[in-house]
């Protein structure tokens, strides 16, 4: 029932945005901790959506920002980005945008986000995906994870990121957003039973807080940043798409 609450509440301040912003929103997703299936009781909600403006907006000497920043509290966290920043990002692979557009909890979309759906993973360049999650998987770890005594949460925050390499290494696609599906096919098995614990404080209580390091992970963090480090070395330089297929649909949004 909460769940159903806070939900209708997203509904209507997109709603509200639409109006004071003079926007139309694409596309609205939930991302982060819900998204990736890990969140705790009292995670707040990261609502972000992609929007576009009326055609005159694009024609202007003047800009305004590509963001909108609307709402953040202790429950919403809601903001977007616009369409033209989102067609240039998705040009460069940026991996956010693979993330928004596979989330498994949609608040809004549309049939003209479809259009980009339906080509956005020719845009997915799997080495820039490897150094965007092997770089964050390795600054959390740095900061989080390194002493005796650790937050034990951001676990999550390293090994998904390194769980979504492996994905990429073995799949050539972008990673899914469940953690529980990337553990299941890729998270050695000898250590599973460590971070399925870890899962299930997560999930069920507030504010884990911090607890002794689990060595048997830490030692697979570590192994597995060393062979994908040296494996993305390895890999050829992969080329960007055109511009023409993203130039067609963003003149196919304006009105």
């Amino acid at each position: 029932m909460e769940l159903l609450i806070v939900r209708n509440t997203i509904i209507s301040k997109l709603k509200e945005i639409e109006e004071r912003e003079n926007i139309k929103i694409l596309h609205c997703v939930e991302s982060g901790s819900r998204a990736w299936g890990f969140a705790s009781p009292d995670s707040d909600y990261d609502v972000r959506f992609i929007y576009v403006r009326p055609k005159e907006f694009y024609l202007r000497l003047d800009k305004t920002r590509d963001v909108i920043e609307w709402q953040l509290d202790d429950t919403l966290d809601i903001n977007g980005w616009d369409i033209q920043k989102v067609l240039t990002l998705l040009h460069n692979s940026n991996p956010t945008l693979f993330e928004w557009n596979s989330s498994p909890i949609i608040y809004k979309t549309t049939d003209e986000w479809q259009k980009i759906a339906a080509v956005i993973n020719r845009y997915f360049v799997a080495k820039s995906g490897l150094y965007h999650y092997l770089s964050t998987a390795k600054s959390n770890y740095r900061e989080y994870l390194k002493g005796e005594t650790v937050r034990l949460k951001k676990y999550f925050y390293v090994l998904r990121p390194l769980l979504a390499c492996k994905w990429i290494l073995a799949e050539g696609t972008p990673p899914p957003m469940l953690f529980s599906t990337l553990m299941e096919k890729h998270l050695d098995a000898e250590i599973k039973p460590n971070v399925k614990k870890l899962l299930d404080l997560k999930i069920n209580t507030p504010e884990i807080g911090e607890g002794k390091r689990f060595d048997r992970v830490n030692d697979y963090i570590d192994r597995s940043m060393d062979e994908i480090e040296k494996i993305i070395a390895e890999l050829p330089r992969e080329d960007a798409r055109g511009w023409d297929e993203l130039n067609e649909i963003f003149l196919s949004l304006l009105h």
